[in-house]
């Protein structure tokens, strides 16, 4: 896609994204901080004013030089949105502090339908920010054919907080009002991140009167990242004017439903709410053409073709592609297929035929979809980092007490409670996992593990695992109830057998137990004691030639231990004590606190469903 000699001399490339927004000259200076204090609280009205193009011959148009009322940003539009320009479109503008005009910036057509075919709709450029100005001039000319009809010099103001006028909120009816009575989005493994509102960036709602579009197959598989061009320099105080800009330029000049973007972040990291319909919903946008009704989209403010995104920026999409991939179960370092909506090429010249199915990452650069540089050379190679930025993905539970299920199940226990989990995360990235059992963690294992155990008291318990990856973020799996009841549990005697004896090996290595030393022991199967089912058995437990005074505890093998001591000795002491201790995996173990012991267990029953 073209660029101009001028923006390149500047560091500055304007051929960007399709459904994006160029960059010009503008004034003001970096300055550190979040933009969230820059919500407005409520609906701005931004205002687009239209400056005909004067016809110089069959093929150049332009709006001379002028001074006009404030604008922020700045494009070029015509009568039909399938006709084309050929032939360069360049534009300018006054910067209203400093009387300076910028150099020209090569402004690129867009394409069209990227909001599906709508009665109405113009032919566009991308729009460029412009911050602050107060003059205009634009030219179009070089190409062959005739230019189409009804060109215009498009000037959006997107509104001041507070300010007089502000717009009115759209009425709570027909599609809108369906579109407030959807039912929650699917819960996420990730947490949900920050996000302004369009309330709070003050998206004027009496624009978009036609409610939303959901994907069709209610599942977001992919998201696609972009950069805006949207400013070179600018504030993050001016973020919400920039959204503002975009969304009046997008409805009232494009003729689109909505903004474009999902989602869009700006070089603090602070993300914006884009296309109306619902943080947590799979809403359609207009920002991937061919691509749109399978994915969702975030746009980094800025052109990022001479420069990277900032970190901040760069963990503001990690955290949106997190929480949106894990909604549905996707792996934001992954693979995916997408079917095309289009016949077309995307930038690295990768042909596409709609209907047909192709291989996408699920973290994805606009140009993969499209031919165009989007999201800027310096921002492509930077979505390797992005990819492996997020939490352990895909985690889920897969079986309690050895038995298969899904989110959402509801299972029963006696007590004891085993959980075999997974996640697509490299052991290598997870530093470790909870269980949680009503929210609190009750046992923990290291990033290598794929199954705790804990004992659940009676009633029901809303249980999932937690895994903290290496780089400190989090995820939770969905939950599984489980039940832990006891009414059909049934205890069988024994006669008295022998498990373990650690002066003769049996059960159990050959030496006594030292300090802080578990061993464990296998039961179910074992003398008697059935193999499956056993809940809890009965043990005679006897510690014998203790070197000093100290504690055994007996629990469930595989669970997290607690301070309960079961029995109490002094040195050279031999001391039998009566233990009923739940089994998980078909073993107990036998923990010593101090000094070195021998312990001797033997069955005198057993429960069992």
């Amino acid at each position: 896609m073209r660029g101009t000699a001028f923006a390149a001399a500047l560091g500055v490339v304007t051929t960007l994204c399709l459904s994006g927004v160029a960059v010009a000259a503008g004034p003001g200076t970096d300055r550190a901080g979040s933009s969230a204090s820059a919500g407005t609280g409520g609906p701005v009205e931004g205002t687009v004013r239209r400056l005909a193009l004067e016809s110089k011959s069959a093929t150049e148009a332009a709006v001379s030089a002028r001074g006009t009322e404030r604008f922020g940003l700045m494009g070029v539009s015509w009568k039909d949105a399938s006709a084309e320009v050929q032939g360069k479109i360049e534009a300018r503008s006054r910067n209203a502090v400093t009387g300076v005009w910028t150099p020209w910036v090569e402004l690129e057509p867009l394409k069209a339908g990227l909001d599906g075919v709508r009665p109405g709709a113009r032919g566009a450029t991308e729009p460029v920010w412009v911050g602050s100005a107060d003059g205009a001039e634009v030219r179009v000319g070089g190409g062959s054919a005739a230019l189409p009809a009804g060109l215009e010099l498009d000037l959006v103001d997107p509104g001041t907080s507070g300010r007089a006028g502000a717009a009115k909120s759209a009425p709570a009816s027909g599609a809108r009002a369906a579109a407030a009575a959807v039912t929650p989005g699917p819960e996420s493994t990730a947490p949900r991140p920050d996000v302004v509102s369009r309330a709070q960036w003050g998206a004027d709602e009496s624009l978009n009167n036609e409610g939303p579009i959901y994907l069709a197959g209610g599942r977001i598989k992919a998201l696609f990242v972009h950069h805006t061009a949207a400013s070179a320099p600018y504030e993050c105080t001016d973020s919400a004017a920039i959204v503002r800009g975009l969304h009046v330029y997008h409805v009232k000049t494009n003729g689109w439903r909505d903004l474009g973007y999902n989602f869009l972040v700006d070089k603090c990291g602070t993300l914006f709410e884009g296309r109306q319909g619902g943080v947590d919903q799979p809403v359609m946008g207009a920002h991937t053409y061919g691509f749109n009704s399978e994915s969702t989209s975030v746009a980094v403010l800025g052109d990022h073709t001479s420069a990277g995104a900032s970190p901040a920026a760069l963990e503001g999409i990690s955290k949106m592609a997190a929480y949106k991939l894990g909604q549905y179960d996707a792996d934001m370092n992954g693979t995916t297929t997408l079917t095309a909506g289009a016949t077309q090429k995307n930038y690295a010249g990768t042909a596409f035929t709609a209907g047909q199915p192709y291989q996408f990452r699920t973290v994805s650069g606009h140009r993969d979809g499209f031919n165009t540089e989007c999201p800027g050379h310096q921002l492509y190679p930077q979505l390797d980092t992005i990819r492996t930025s997020g939490p352990a993905a895909r985690l889920k539970i897969g079986a309690v007490n050895e038995k298969a299920v899904e989110a959402g199940a509801t299972v029963k226990t006696p007590g004891p409670l085993v959980v075999d989990f997974s996640t697509s995360t490299a052991a290598s990235l997870v530093n470790s996992f909870e269980l949680l059992v009503d929210g609190t963690p009750v046992a923990s294992v290291t990033g290598d593990a794929t199954r705790v155990a804990t004992m659940l008291g009676l009633g029901s318990h809303r249980v999932q695992i937690r895994a903290t990856a290496k780089n400190g973020k989090v995820s939770t799996s969905l939950p599984v109830t489980v039940e832990a009841d006891v009414s059909d549990v049934k205890y069988v005697p024994v006669l008295p057998k022998r498990l373990m004896d650690t002066r003769e090996g049996a059960g159990a290595p050959k030496a006594k137990v030292g300090p802080g030393e578990v061993v464990a022991l296998k039961v179910a199967g074992v003398q008697g004691v059935l193999a499956y089912g056993v809940t809890s058995v009965a043990l005679n437990v006897t510690a014998t030639n203790p070197t000093t005074a100290g504690h055994v505890s007996v629990y469930p093998s595989g669970t997290t231990r607690t301070s309960a001591s079961n029995l109490n000795f002094t040195a050279g002491q031999t001391i039998p004590n009566l233990v009923i201790v739940p089994v998980v995996d078909g073993k107990v173990s036998f923990y010593n606190s101090a000094g070195s012991v021998d312990l001797i267990a033997d069955i005198t029953g057993y429960f069992s469903k």
